[in-house]
């Protein structure tokens, strides 16, 4: 078994390898002058069982073709089995055709990845769960629920109740809700714009209570912004937000600073900084990935690891 990274989240990759107690694969990626991506393996692949970690994130485009070289690479190498590790799959969010002559560019990437040879996809927290049908190879779908419900445990929470800001999030705010034992409640939007949400209502009792707003990603945070307005309003108490792949940009930081939300609580699928003013709390993902690639080495079950 050998596992390498490209450049998305280097530090995501060093922690999966200690927690297997191995060693990162070389490899030499490096921009010729005029932009395009160069890759060089450093050591033999072939007949081993490869894998590479890499979140299409943070200048996405370049992200994906360093994924698809370094597969591209692998396969000529002669590497028996090729994984592509896709903590944060980009381009997610393009899922479907939901006005006229627009792309579906998630299944164009799937379409990609396997025409450059990956034989197996290991992705975490997918923005919809058809993304899985886009492949025609195997695909382990992994949560984050497993370290975020870890992490709430020890907060002690008072009279805690699982928001979900948007109706398309219900179903993963109601595994959160089964897993911590709380009530559920669901804040129900409009959007305005791609950059713009207009909250409206909410389903369920918050008054008095402790709230964990629960949501795959987030960028410009309007959607969770605009849902905890709302639930202080109604009496929620202290307001969390828990969110797979943060990508917060510029305008979502603005946007938690004048929001009631005390903690944003996120994993390491992509690299992440710190903001004056505003508590993030970065779990690392990096055990339950690692665990996941031996499992797929040693042919185990992936299944079990949703247990908590």
């Amino acid at each position: 078994m050998k596992i390498f990274t490209g450049n998305a989240n280097p530090g995501l990759a060093q922690k999966i390898v200690q927690f297997l107690g191995c060693d990162l694969g070389g490899a030499e990626i490096r921009t010729f002058p005029d932009g395009e991506t160069f890759v060089r393996l450093l050591e033999n692949v072939r007949g081993e069982d490869c894998y590479v970690v890499q979140s299409v994130c943070n200048q996405p485009n370049e992200r994906l073709m360093e994924l698809l070289i370094m597969v591209d690479a692998m396969k000529r190498a002669s590497a028996r089995r090729i994984t592509a590790v896709i903590p944060y799959f980009g381009y997610a969010r393009q899922d479907r055709k939901d006005q006229p002559r627009v792309p579906i560019t998630a299944k164009l990437v799937a379409n990609l990845l396997v025409a450059a040879g990956v034989n197996r996809v290991l992705a975490l927290d997918l923005h919809a769960q058809q993304i899985m049908g886009f492949f025609d190879i195997p695909v382990d779908h992994l949560h984050g629920s497993p370290v975020m419900v870890k992490y709430l445990r020890g907060k002690n929470l008072l009279n805690p109740v699982v928001v979900s800001p948007d109706a398309g999030g219900v179903k993963q705010a109601y595994a959160y809700s089964q897993m911590l034992g709380t009530g559920l409640a669901i804040v129900a939007k409009q959007r305005k714009s791609p950059t713009e949400v207009e909250a409206f209502s909410l389903v369920g009792d918050v008054e008095g209570c402790d709230v964990v707003m629960v949501d795959d990603l987030t960028s410009t945070c309007g959607t969770l912004a605009a849902a905890a307005k709302i639930l202080q309003g109604k009496g929620a108490r202290d307001i969390y937000a828990a969110v797979t792949h943060s990508l917060v940009n510029e305008p979502g930081v603005e946007r938690l600073r004048s929001s009631p939300i005390k903690e944003l609580i996120v994993t390491d699928s992509i690299p992440q900084k710190s903001y004056p003013g505003i508590q993030i709390t970065v779990l690392s993902v990096a055990e339950i990935i690692g665990e996941a690639i031996r499992r797929i080495h040693d042919n185990q079950s992936v299944s079990s690891l949703f247990k908590l």
